[in-house]
This record gives structure tokens, C-alpha cells and sequence, in this order.
């Protein structure tokens, strides 16, 4: 079924309500995107136009359709272990310097967040590397605080459980490790243990909301891929609050295609993508 056309009206008001409760600054290149997620969404709600849909999203009580609104917009496809030379800095640099560096150390444990967490394929590979190096590494304890805006992303990375086709990166000694393998009805699927998901705090969290829910700094906080969707004020921000949230010499990592070139920020760039703070 075809979906109906978005106006240059219903196109306007629709960005300015995914900005006002998510910031993702959605411009003329995204129409056609923003077009093929809600078309979807339309035709669940029996909507004959996207006038019809907005005026579902301004009325009383569209908190709920709002959520939607922005899952729809904000969930991306991502795999495990996406942009390899992030991970590879992981396991070479950063986990030696914790190591290595009793001041970045701090109380012992070693502390992750993964700020757009999505349907949880990055934070389970950190999580892998983390349980891995914990095996061979005496006395080495870690934590991960794992996040998204969209709740069906959040419930569907709890679940850990993932089709063969979504684990091709994943090597194969931490495969039979760290995952269950389906059988009967879920032949073909793949589950991460327990002792994994049981390390990992997740919440739904909208990255420009007044508090975050943490009590603690973080040693490493991945933000990867979410920033290009960002107005260069709201991006600042960002990076603002997350280097409030680093211990001394801790990293961020950002996507490959986004780079913090041109923002005011208090952070060392030591590798495309990689900042830390002094």
C-alpha cells in the first residue's frame, strides 16, 4: 500500500516535534526517510494523511504516539562489533592503561556506557571483551551502564537473543563462550548468557534530559554514530555532559563518520573518532 504524501506542513511540524523531544535535527535530505518509518505507523493508525497523524501528535495526551514518533525516527541497524579499530583500541590501549595506570584505575573497576545502545549489539560486544579479559586478568571487575531514547530497542537488547546471520563478526572462541545456541523453535538463534546481561544496566534514557541515573564516572563511554543527527549547539552540549561524566584520562569514542572538528570541547583527540580527557 502506497503511503500518502508529506507535505512541506506536516514534513515542518513533524521535525520540530522529534527535535523538541529527542534533538535529532532532521533536514530537507531526511523527508524521504522520515516518509518510508511512518508510513508504517499510518497505516496502523487507520491515518489517511499525515495531517491526520499530526494531529494525533499535537493533541492532549500524545506523550505515547510522541515515543513512537521518535523510535520511529532514532532506531538505526547496527552489528556486532561495527567499526573493528574501536574495539581493537579497547583491548590494545585502553584496558592497558587501566592496567598500567594506577590513577586511571581509580577504585579498581572498570566502567563502560554505551549511550545509544540500540538493540544491543555494541554494548554485548564490549561486554565480550570485557568478560573475556576479565577471564585471563586476575582481580580485573568491570561494570556497564547501557542506554537508548527508543524502548523497543531497549527490550529487544535485554532479551540478547539474535539471529545466526547477526553474530557473522563475532569471533568465533567468544561465540561458544558467551552464547547459548537455540534449539527447536529457536534453531538458528543465539541468546547471550546470563553472567553477560546480568552486568549490564540498562535504561531508557533521552540523552538532553535534565539527570542521567548514574552514581559513578565512567573510564570509557562509546556515543557512537548518534551525534551526526545533532545541531552543532546540541552537540556541544553532549559532549559537555560526557566529559563531566569521564574520570581523568578517560575516552569517548564517537562514529567513524562523526568527528568533534569544529565544536568547543575540553577533550584530546588521540585517534580518528577516540577524544580523552586530560
Amino acid at each position: 500500500m502506497q503511503s500518502p504524501p508529506l507535505t512541506d506542513t506536516d514534513y515542518a511540524l513533524i521535525s520540530k516535534l522529534v527535535y523538541k523531544h529527542s534533538r535529532i535535527h532532521l533536514g530537507d535530505g531526511k523527508r524521504e526517510l522520515v516518509a518510508s518509518r511512518l508510513g508504517k505507523r499510518l497505516r496502523a493508525l487507520g491515518c489517511a494523511s499525515y495531517s491526520d497523524y499530526c494531529g494525533i501528535l499535537t493533541r492532549s495526551g500524545a506523550e505515547e504516539e510522541l515515543a513512537h514518533l521518535v523510535d520511529s525516527i532514532s532506531t538505526n541497524h547496527t552489528f556486532f562489533f561495527r567499526e573493528k579499530q574501536h574495539f581493537e583500541f579497547l583491548q590494545n590501549t585502553v584496558l592497558m592503561n587501566f592496567a598500567t595506570d594506577r590513577a586511571f584505575r581509580r577504585d579498581g573497576c572498570f566502567r563502560c556506557w554505551s549511550a545509544a545502545s540500540s538493540t544491543g549489539e555494541e554494548p554485548y560486544s564490549i561486554a565480550l571483551m570485557l568478560a573475556a579479559h576479565a577471564d585471563k586478568t586476575q582481580g580485573f571487575r568491570w561494570e556497564m551502564d547501557c542506554s537508548d531514547i527508543s524502548r523497543p530497542a531497549l527490550e529487544a537488547a535485554r532479551s540478547g537473543i539474535y539471529p545466526a546471520v547477526r553474530l557473522h563478526e563475532v569471533p568465533l572462541d567468544l561465540r561458544q563462550k558467551y552464547f547459548q545456541r537455540g534449539i527447536g523453535a529457536q534453531t538458528g538463534r543465539y541468546r547471550v548468557k546470563q553472567e553477560i546481561r546480568n552486568k549490564i544496566m540498562w535504561h531508557q534514557l533521552n540523552l538532553f534530559q535534565d539527570t542521567y541515573p548514574f552514581q559513578k564516572k565512567f573510564h570509557l563511554i562509546f556515543c557512537r554514530n548518534v551525534m551526526i543527527y545533532f545541531d552543532r549547539p546540541s552537540q556541544e552540549a553532549l559532549v559537555e555532559r560526557m566529559s563531566e561524566l569521564l574520570v581523568p584520562g578517560g575516552y569517548l569514542k564517537v562514529g567513524h563518520s562523526e568527528s568533534l572538528a569544529g565544536l568547543s570541547h575540553r577533550l584530546v583527540q588521540v585517534k580518528p573518532a577516540v577524544y580523552r580527557k586530560q
